[in-house]
């Protein structure tokens, strides 16, 4: 259903069974999946907030079972990767931004006036929270959690919680692994991990090859060795 007070402009997709509320705006270029839900007075697909942006035809892509609430603001991409993406099952709350050449993978929350700069990735299952404001370039790793009112200017490996000012690793994020039906082998291979990278005294590159040598191989770790071994912004430290 699209109510009357909408805009949406006649060069955007829009899929099956997809609602949108009053005074949302819908711009060109924009591609709706199915079964969404856009709240009043969102914006989704405007020109983005980037000087180098010349007019280029570029995209937003909103994914399947998304639901974007009041005000929510998705810029449209660049010319430096040409679209904005919101993937599959994903609760945007009330005020929250992203801007231009974000990716945002599946199942993820972002609390309320969540701000997220140009060009940052959020992986699958990440939860940010309120007020939380992300710096261009950062990557939120996987199955984290980050407290309401963080400033986040580093990547967040997976798996963890993060909080205090300044940002800094507070734990694994147990609860929400034990929610998603991670087995306590798989929960224990990622506390000593992280207990190695974050307790041992080790520089990063040793307790990656500590990480290594000494923990099986698994999905898991992984993961946590290809998050920091790729991060071009750093980690947040303990």
């Amino acid at each position: 259903m699209i109510s009357p007070l909408a805009f949406v402009s006649p060069k955007a997709k829009i899929g099956k069974n997809v609602t949108i509320d009053a005074f949302a705006y819908i711009d060109d270029n924009v591609i709706i999946g199915d079964n969404c839900h856009i709240f009043p007075s969102a914006v989704i697909g405007a020109v983005p907030q980037d000087l180098k942006y010349q007019g280029e035809e570029t995209w937003t892509i909103i994914g399947d079972n998304c639901v974007l609430r009041e005000y929510v603001t998705v810029h449209r991409g660049t010319a430096s990767k040409g679209k904005t993406v919101v993937g599959n099952n994903n609760l945007i709350m009330a005020y929250c931004h992203i801007a231009h050449d974000c990716i945002l993978h599946d199942n993820i929350i972002m609390s309320n006036c969540t701000q997220l700069a140009g060009e940052v990735e959020v992986d699958d299952y990440a939860i940010i929270g309120g007020g939380t404001l992300v710096h261009q370039f950062s990557h939120i790793g996987g199955h984290s959690m980050i407290q309401g009112g963080s400033k986040v200017n580093k990547d967040v490996p997976p798996y963890v919680v993060v909080a205090r000012e300044p940002i800094a690793f507070f734990g694994i994020n147990s609860i929400g692994l034990n929610r998603r039906g991670f087995t306590p082998e798989q929960i224990h291979t990622i506390q000593e991990a992280y207990r190695i990278l974050y307790n041992s005294g080790l520089n990063t590159t040793q307790a990656l090859e500590k990480i290594e040598a000494t923990l099986p191989q698994s999905i898991e770790r992984d993961a946590i060795l290809t998050f920091i071994r790729t991060s071009s912004r750093g980690i947040v430290r303990a």
